[in-house]
């Protein structure tokens, strides 16, 4: 039956379409583990609880087929760029942007400059900054995260203390000056067996910042050397920290499908960890250093545990539930509230760690494992509505 609107009723229909309104925004504001990214301060954080995040391989997979296969839609998504940004990259960026708004997300950018750190300049700084702006106008809060792992010996920004601090500095100056919405994140690797010998880019005993590097000053690198205060560009150009940790099985060298260690998270990010893999209580606690001594929030900026495709040994089931277990385990909100984000890395790609072999990292590779992991993802992580 159509209700015909008259002089008469108007006003009651008025005062229902208002109620149903009410009602909605009451429901929507009141629903569990949500948040609208759009109204969040990306610099402090939530006042309660963790973003979910996930890397997708965005190549193979989108934010919109992750989250039917997952049936939520998580609050953060991560996207890799070169920087300075050259066409490719802002093609790339404003297609992650369109897709992360679609999903009511927020962006984490993470930002890789491949041909060195002398290539960041006020320049390149100052063009970033404008095009988040332009983002964060659009909806899309966002998350810097600069030359991620800085402290490994992989990359071509790694272990190069001061030209990484000057260069964070100069772009955490721009954003924070045009970004009101954005944040910088600062995102070493997790520091057990720096300094990571044999990687490209590892710093040699009279190459520029050693000395800087050589904390305990004893000539030489370790672990016994801090892996992560050299690498530290001051308060005031940091809003977040933020590490990467994996579990790649129990003992070096990696490609052996392993169910983790008990405590295994938790041991590495206070800088605990003393098991199969050795003794690496030398490593400083990076959540009492960072997190509380420094006031940041933090990020688990990518997790999951490694599962080889071309080995035998341990369930995929097994391993992965054994970390998300840890990682999403009850004491983690009650004795580590400085943690607000934590991303799951979900690709299926070869790793050279372990001879090219393909690892699949991912919670939703297989119907049974994803109704898993939906079904324990505790009420304290918090998604996009």
């Amino acid at each position: 039956m159509r209700l015909r609107t008259t002089a008469t009723n108007r006003p009651r229909v008025q005062c229902a379409a208002l109620l149903l309104f009410l009602l909605a925004f009451v429901l929507s504001s009141c629903s569990s583990g949500t948040t609208a990214p759009e109204a969040v301060d990306a610099r402090r954080g939530p006042a309660t609880g963790a973003y979910f995040g996930t890397n997708l391989d965005l190549g193979n997979d989108s934010p919109y087929a992750f989250n039917e296969r997952l049936g939520r839609r998580p609050a953060v998504y991560v996207q890799f760029v070169r920087f300075p940004l050259d066409a490719g990259a802002v093609a790339t960026l404003n297609d992650f942007i369109d897709q992360v708004k679609s999903q009511h997300g927020m962006g984490l950018i993470t930002l890789e400059p491949v041909d060195g750190l002398n290539k960041i300049i006020t320049a390149a700084a100052m063009d970033l900054a404008d095009r988040a702006a332009a983002y964060n106008k659009r909806g899309v809060p966002l998350f810097i995260r600069f030359a991620h792992e800085m402290n490994g010996s992989w990359y071509p920004w790694s272990q190069s203390p001061s030209p990484y601090v000057s260069a964070f500095r100069l772009l955490a100056s721009a954003v924070h000056e045009r970004a009101p919405g954005t944040a910088m994140m600062w995102a070493p690797n997790y520091g057990g067996g720096y300094p990571f010998t044999n990687g490209a880019y590892e710093a040699k005993p009279g190459s520029p910042g050693f000395e800087m590097l050589d904390t305990n000053h004893d000539g030489r690198l370790s672990m016994d050397d801090d892996p992560y205060l050299p690498y530290y560009p001051g308060d005031d150009a940091v809003d977040w920290v933020g590490m990467s940790v994996y579990h790649w099985g129990d003992q070096y060298p990696w490609g052996e499908n392993e169910v983790p260690e008990a405590h295994k998270f938790v041991d590495i990010i206070t800088g605990a960890y003393s098991g199969l893999n050795g003794d690496e209580r030398a490593v400083p606690d990076f959540y009492e250093a960072y997190a509380v001594g420094h006031n940041k929030p933090m990020a688990i900026t990518e997790t999951s545990a490694l599962y080889n495709t071309t080995s035998s040994g341990d369930a995929e089931f097994d391993i992965k539930q054994g970390w998300w277990r840890q990682v999403f385990a009850p004491e983690v909100p009650r004795d580590f509230p400085g943690i607000k984000m934590i991303n799951w890395f979900e690709w299926r790609k070869a790793e050279s760690e372990v001879g090219g072999a393909i690892i699949d990292w991912r919670a939703t590779s297989t119907p049974e494992l994803t109704l898993a992991f939906r079904s324990e993802l505790p009420s304290w992580l918090l998604f996009a509505r």
